[in-house]
């Protein structure tokens, strides 16, 4: 098994497995033949996870955004339409797209479209849970993280991925009152899922389906 080794003052082995390559790290003083039986012993681990990578990265090449093609938004499924215009937009039933544009110009479009919405969408319920559980952000901003719906800076400003906008309203609503609970709690303590619970009793359902969506958008390149 090939790997790429990196020591420090840790006091453990670690394998981490991140696009199709294995790194392994270990204590400085740790001997080699120690951390090769370590690896030796997680093979198989190491194979599945390496057999997953790749699926997922010809799953992504293969991935193609054009006219009609249906892409989520808001837990439903929308088709792209050509249409005889000079601007793209979403009229609540397709997204509309001029003429001539290649997939990839497609899928940028798409992906200016979801800002839009996540901006005005995301920004209206944090409005309304804002002022349900008496907290008050200095911002609210949509970015382009891949691994992390949301995040609260120390600043008290909100940051949410567009990508938020193709999960369900109840969905977004978790990842929202999930941010804003870090307002009285910066951390993910009793005390925090207590505020989440309090107002989403049902939120490890709205959680279930949050990583069902980040396992699905796994596949996809919308980059």
């Amino acid at each position: 098994m090939t790997y790429t080794l990196t020591r420090s003052n840790r006091k453990t082995v670690a394998i981490h497995v991140r696009n199709g390559e294995v790194e392994v790290r270990a204590p400085l003083r740790m001997p080699k033949r120690d951390i090769d039986r370590f690896v030796s012993e997680k093979e198989n681990w190491i194979a599945k996870n390496l057999s997953k990578q790749q699926s997922q990265a010809e799953k992504k090449k293969a991935f193609v955004v054009n006219y009609g093609s249906f892409i989520p938004l808001m837990g439903a499924k929308f088709c792209i339409e050509q249409r005889n215009v000079k601007r793209a937009g979403f009229d609540g039933n397709v997204f509309y797209m001029p003429q001539g544009l290649s997939p990839e110009q497609i899928k940028h479009t798409c992906v200016k479209i979801y800002k839009m919405l996540a901006k005005v969408y995301i920004s209206k319920r944090v409005d309304v849970f804002s002022a349900l559980m008496g907290v008050t952000p200095t911002a609210v901003k949509i970015n382009g993280a891949m691994k992390r719906w949301g995040s609260c800076s120390s600043r008290k400003s909100l940051n949410f991925s567009w990508r938020l906008i193709m999960a369900e309203d109840a969905v977004v609503d978790y990842v929202v009152v999930h941010e804003l609970a870090h307002l009285k709690e910066m951390n993910h303590s009793t005390r925090f899922w207590a505020i989440v619970e309090d107002i989403l009793p049902d939120y490890r359902a709205r959680e279930t389906k949050l990583k069902e969506l980040q396992r699905h958008l796994s596949n996809e390149d919308w980059e």
